[in-house]
């Protein structure tokens, strides 16, 4: 079932997710509809604070090369990343929580997760290029973290009259 999203403005885009005690079939029915939303808005990840649920999950598209693997669809929960190489790469970002808003956004090109799948094992993995930027960005938000705070002053200002009209529409 396509779940309802979460707007720039909403206040639950700005806690802490829960860790996931336990996965059980709210959980696994929640990843299924994750999946849905995702799809339906041709996103590349969702995290469950951007469908209303305040939790330390998300889901993420694979890539192969610089083009996304929509039929790979990783799991990622209570996930922690570990390291993050010092070489850095901009990557072109948007939201699906923060539509027709874009930035470049200065993010590790390596990072090292670890984290629990829907079937309850703990993996540990290194994602690099595209996987790696949005891990980063769907791990930012679960930890209450925008895209947008990322970006440095000059786009900050240019986005600014967009992020007034999507907070307008939420409080609707």
């Amino acid at each position: 079932m396509k779940l309802p999203l979460a707007y720039y403005g909403d206040p639950i885009l700005r806690k802490k997710g829960a860790l996931v005690k336990e996965i059980n079939e709210e959980i696994r029915q929640l990843v299924t509809d994750m999946i849905e939303t995702m799809q339906a808005y041709n996103g590349a990840g969702i995290a469950a604070p951007q469908v209303h649920r305040s939790l330390a999950l998300f889901i993420a598209c694979g890539a192969i090369g610089d083009k996304w693997d929509l039929e790979t669809i990783r799991v990622f929960i209570n996930p922690k990343i570990l390291s993050y190489s010092p070489e850095q790469v901009f990557f072109s970002e948007g939201c699906l929580s923060i539509p027709k808003v874009s930035g470049d956004v200065l993010r590790p090109e390596k990072i090292v997760v670890t984290a629990t799948n829907l079937e309850g094992e703990v993996f540990t993995s290194e994602f690099c290029g595209l996987e790696a930027d949005v891990i980063m960005h769907e791990n930012d938000h679960i930890n209450g973290v925008l895209f947008i705070d990322r970006l440095t002053g000059k786009k900050k200002r240019e986005i600014e009259p967009r992020l007034r009209e999507i907070k307008k529409l939420n409080k609707k």
